[in-house]
């Protein structure tokens, strides 16, 4: 292990002052040294908690634990009575894990890909369990709601962006859209109410239970703007009218934007499976599917404008060659070539970079440096946002932070650190060009066109977060 740069080690001194009682300097070892200078987010947790240290102390965090999490979650579920005490322990449950991945990300013991994987099977772990629980409790105050036929009706739930690819970063929104099967009412409730008005319901008390902060925080920010309509339109929809509005109404960015849909908790029932044939001819065409080749070029004259304009440049995930850019080449592919091309459909961003060169889409240098800036840009993103638990993609400005960063990064300092991040960023920005070309839309009419990408691309990108620092 590294051992913690001047900067970070005279930073130890104010940490030992904060030591809960019954740690000392002398009693932690270099691991907790490390990741108590390194992280605020994970000091002020074992403060609140020694004995989160101790458990981590006795026994560092493992590549495969997150096998483990839906049998965590379900006994720290198991005494929960109300609403109120499960949004308390699902705040407890997605504080106590995200520090064990903290350390384990700040130590490097698993690898990076296992660190997105990791958040992005405690995001859905927690949706699955709160949702299953509150649906529980929603059928014994209405009912269980069923078709016509008797047959119960689930909630389905599709993870959007980077949580349905399985590479969460450290702080994020979630994405969701939700559904359910057929039309019907409730039986056996003390009130029925018909399928529509139980999961209108059922998701409201969803996105409460894991989005409404309390003084134990709050689990995710949940956004709901990706479903048909948007904000004005149904908080759920049936299959039938989710088929009814992709195949009459559904356009280019919604194509983008299901690439990475992913059924949370999916176990391969008969309506999970009827769900996903039904979504599949809208992303995947069955041609190969140049016609989105414009939207594409006028959304990136529209992007090219926007990060001018918030300055953006040197966002490592917005800004020019940043982590968007990477995602944006690879999906490029997947929606023109997909639906002829199997292996172009992976939610996940390397399998299909690896697909992208088995077909020779790209050339193989290409795409070596797209996976190597990938990596390091996601790597940086995560050790970023694990300071503080906070959700930004703008590099600090403090030389504290700074110094955590380089040494995080292993890089000797700040300087180093900022030219490995600048030759990243300046190789996938030279493929972004070549890849779309001209960086104007042709007309005013083609960029109104390609406006709704905007919301696509920024992710609710908060004002505050785009201040340039290099």
């Amino acid at each position: 292990m590294t051992p913690l740069s001047s900067p970070l080690s005279q930073y130890w001194q104010t940490v030992v002052e904060r030591l809960p009682e019954g740690f000392t300097e002398t009693s932690l070892s270099v691991q907790a040294k490390s990741v108590l200078t390194f992280s605020d987010f994970a000091l002020d947790s074992v403060i609140a908690h020694p004995e989160w240290l101790a458990e981590l102390e006795s026994a560092s965090p493992q590549a495969d634990e997150w096998r483990h999490y839906a049998g965590w979650l379900q006994e720290a579920l198991a005494g929960v009575c109300d609403d109120a005490s499960l949004m308390r322990e699902l705040r407890f449950f997605r504080r106590r894990i995200m520090v064990r991945i903290a350390w384990a990300q700040t130590l490097s013991l698993v690898d990076d890909e296992t660190i997105l994987q990791q958040l992005s099977h405690l995001a859905e772990t927690l949706i699955v369990g709160a949702r299953d629980w509150l649906y529980a409790a929603c059928c014994r105050e209405w009912g269980t709601p069923c078709n016509p036929q008797g047959v119960p009706q689930p909630l389905l739930i599709l993870g959007m962006g980077k949580l349905g690819g399985g590479e969460l970063n450290f702080s994020s929104d979630i994405d969701l859209i939700f559904a359910w099967p057929e039309h019907g009412e409730t039986r056996g409730g003390r009130r029925e109410l018909d399928n529509a008005q139980f999961f209108t319901r059922l998701g409201q008390r969803l996105i409460k239970a894991l989005d409404q902060p309390t003084m134990d925080g709050f689990v995710y920010r949940v956004d709901m703007r990706l479903r048909p309509f948007g904000d004005s339109g149904p908080l759920v929809l049936s299959f039938a009218a989710l088929e009814d509005y992709y195949q009459e109404q559904g356009r280019d960015w919604e194509r983008y934007a299901m690439v990475k849909a992913r059924l949370m908790g999916d176990n391969d029932d008969a309506w999970s499976r009827e769900l996903r044939a039904m979504l599949r001819p809208f992303v995947f065409r069955r041609y190969i599917d140049f016609s989105v080749i414009q939207s594409l070029r006028n959304m990136k004259g529209m992007i090219a404008r926007e990060v001018r304009r918030r300055g953006l440049k040197d966002n490592i995930k917005l800004g020019a060659g940043g982590i968007r850019e990477i995602e944006f080449i690879v999906q490029v592919f997947q929606l023109i070539r997909g639906g002829r091309e199997p292996s172009l459909q992976s939610r996940s961003l390397l399998p299909t970079l690896d697909a992208i060169a088995a077909l020779h889409l790209l050339p193989e240098n290409d795409v070596a440096q797209l996976r190597v800036a990938y990596l390091f840009l996601r790597r940086l993103e995560n050790l970023l946002q694990s300071i503080n638990d906070e959700q930004t993609q703008t590099l600090p400005a403090d030389d504290l932070n700074r110094a955590r960063l380089a040494w995080g990064m292993k890089a000797e300092n700040w300087p180093q650190l900022v030219g490995e991040l600048t030759d990243h960023m300046a190789n996938v920005r030279r493929v972004f060009n070549e890849l779309i070309g001209d960086d104007e839309a042709d007309t005013p009419q083609e960029e109104e066109r390609s406006e709704p990408w905007r919301e696509v691309w920024q992710d609710a990108l908060q004002e505050d977060d785009s201040t340039p620092v290099l």
